[in-house]
């Protein structure tokens, strides 16, 4: 399903939970190699994502030659951001159309976050929405930019106070723009401890007119961490996505590949097995011999006669149901018998008069 067909299903009033929309994030794994950034996007609709996403930048826009690092270093050992970024910031725009082409013949979407005016504006004519990282979220002058496309944001939260999360959502509903809100942590890769899923609900909960989802980095392990977020109501995912997990630096280290979507798409349809489409308390036909057998009836205690007026002291309740129910236990009460019935008979109302 493309994304803006996924954006228009979710009904964010109504307590509900939908199968995700999954973006594999491929940021810049391809390591500008145009063989590699293919790979990703073959494997990644191997998997079963929905829509793999790049990042579009240049060192020179994105960060100064000071920046420090904030990511494991064991991992990643460079400790500058502009020296990081400059190793992988080599697409451009004639590459990212060529990716957008090759996503097209493979049946996946394509998305970047752009990270300055120039790639947003022709990124504008590849993608059908804009993503915004969580890096850019005090950005109001950039926000403002990517709002005046007027497509749907896509926002990521990570390190945010609510009031700045609330801030920035002022600046895109004056646009009017479709709104959803990613709840982030920037630890990379974050603790199973910080990964605080629980803000899924707090977004949910300030923000019920949006939709709400997830931007994980945590280890991917059994992808259980996506299961669970899902569960508790996000509906558009989004994690780091790789040809080759034991790669040394940059995204890779916490990120998933084509088995790991695997697993968790084998995952999700086992638990949609369990929470099934019909949200709308029922009783469903599977139930049926036990709202017959299960649920009691309105029982005689004793043999009756003939005009005998019933008592309370005569009665009792017993299953099975194919009798009065219990829950007109008092208009039975002081009815008369209109033959006798022996003790234990389950009481019909034809039985009285």
């Amino acid at each position: 399903m493309k994304i803006l067909d996924f954006i228009q299903t979710i009904q964010p009033f109504k307590a509900k939970v939908y199968k995700p929309y999954l973006i594999a994030e491929a940021g810049v794994n391809h390591e500008a190699n145009m063989d590699l950034a293919k790979r990703l996007i073959d494997e990644a609709k191997e998997g079963g994502a929905d829509a793999i996403k790049f990042q579009t930048y240049k060192a020179d826009t994105i960060a100064s030659k000071d920046s420090p690092y904030y990511w494991d270093i064991t991992k990643e050992p460079t400790r500058s951001q502009h020296a990081l970024f400059q190793k992988y910031d080599k697409f451009w725009k004639k590459e990212f159309e060529e990716l957008k082409k090759y996503c097209d013949q493979a049946d996946i979407e394509f998305l970047s976050t752009p990270f300055d005016v120039e790639s947003a504006t022709f990124l504008n004519d590849l993608m059908p929405v804009f993503k915004i990282s969580s890096s850019d979220i005090t950005n109001r002058p950039f926000v403002e930019y990517m709002c005046r496309f007027q497509k749907p944001i896509i926002l990521s939260t990570g390190a945010s106070f609510l009031h700045e999360v609330q801030e920035t959502v002022g600046w895109i509903e004056a646009f009017k723009n479709p709104l959803i809100l990613m709840h982030c942590v920037l630890n990379y890769p974050t603790d199973d401890q910080n990964a605080t899923l629980g803000m899924i609900l707090d977004l949910k909960n300030k923000f019920p007119q949006y939709i709400i989802g997830y931007s994980d980095h945590t280890l991917p392990k059994d992808m259980r961490t996506l299961e669970a977020a899902t569960l508790l109501g996000a509906s558009i995912l989004e994690k780091h996505f790789t040809h080759d997990k034991t790669l040394q630096g940059n995204d890779h280290y916490h990120a998933m590949d084509k088995e790991d979507i695997k697993v968790f798409r084998k995952n999700m349809d086992r638990v949609f097995t369990l929470v099934g489409n019909d949200f709308d308390i029922t009783s469903l036909p599977s139930e049926e011999p036990a709202r017959n057998n299960a649920r009691r009836s309105i029982v005689l205690k004793q043999s009756v006669t003939k005009g005998t007026v019933l008592t309370e002291e005569m009665l009792t309740f017993k299953r099975p149901a194919h009798g009065i129910s219990p829950k007109h236990w008092y208009e039975v009460i002081g009815k008369t018998v209109s033959l006798d019935l022996e003790e234990d008979t389950v009481l019909k109302w034809k039985h009285l008069e």
